[in-house]
């Protein structure tokens, strides 16, 4: 045990004399007591697990309210309809490499950008080499260079997806314009957006996109090239 690591043990203790006092002062009865930090201890693995779980939470949220039929991510044919959540943005569900993640799409974002935990669930790996320079809202961040194989909006379907990696996005995942720009069209209408495939697209989604048709610059800029 270090210094930090005493002086911290001290300090609850210290806190739990507090507690027990106060309660004695209180002639609260065992029972009660037993009672509330066994309804606290509840809470907190209750707390711990909804974090630990958050994305199989997420897909069973989503499986209820698509049979509810009050599911933000619509789709119509082979176009996706995406609600404007109330934070004002638009948050789709993408299929990574088979796996399932909530991401912001950003127009402002010039290349799909995902965090160190996303890529190691869906397999991206890492491109050797330098560090990219990506300029974020919250400032310039160093990621790695990776692609992802195959990634899916619904029936839209994508492959070979550059992608941006760094652990400091934190937990989010934000789907760029090098993904739009392969759609045939997007537009927004009555705080929908609305995601088109390329014409001629196969029924079940397949090759819905092409090749991307150019970069826009933006609040996440590449300072190289990417597709």
């Amino acid at each position: 045990m270090n210094a930090w690591q005493g002086i911290d043990l001290i300090w609850l203790v210290g806190v739990l004399v507090l507690v027990l006092s106060a309660l004695s002062v209180r002639r609260l009865s065992l029972g009660f007591l037993l009672r509330s930090l066994i309804s606290w201890a509840v809470i907190a693995l209750l707390a711990f697990l909804a974090v630990t779980h958050r994305h199989e939470l997420s897909a069973l949220f989503t499986s209820v309210t698509e049979r509810l039929g009050i599911d933000d991510q619509q789709v119509e044919g082979r176009t996706v309809r995406i609600r404007m959540s109330p934070d004002g943005h638009f948050w789709a569900r993408v299929t990574l490499n088979g796996t399932e993640r909530r991401m912001l799409i950003d127009s402002g974002a010039t290349i799909t950008a995902i965090s160190g935990e996303t890529a190691a669930a869906a397999g991206v790996e890492p491109i050797t080499g330098l560090p990219v320079m990506i300029e974020t809202a919250n400032g310039t961040v160093a990621a790695q260079r990776g692609r992802i194989q195959h990634l899916a909006v619904g029936p839209l379907k994508t492959e070979d997806l550059g992608v941006v990696i760094s652990s400091n996005f934190g937990e989010m995942d934000v789907l760029g314009m090098n993904f739009l720009s392969r759609l045939h069209s997007w537009r927004v209408e009555n705080n929908v957006l609305v995601l088109e495939p390329k014409r001629g697209a196969t029924d079940d989604g397949s090759d819905a996109t092409t090749t991307p048709a150019g970069q826009r610059k933006g609040r996440a800029r590449v300072r190289d090239d990417d597709a």
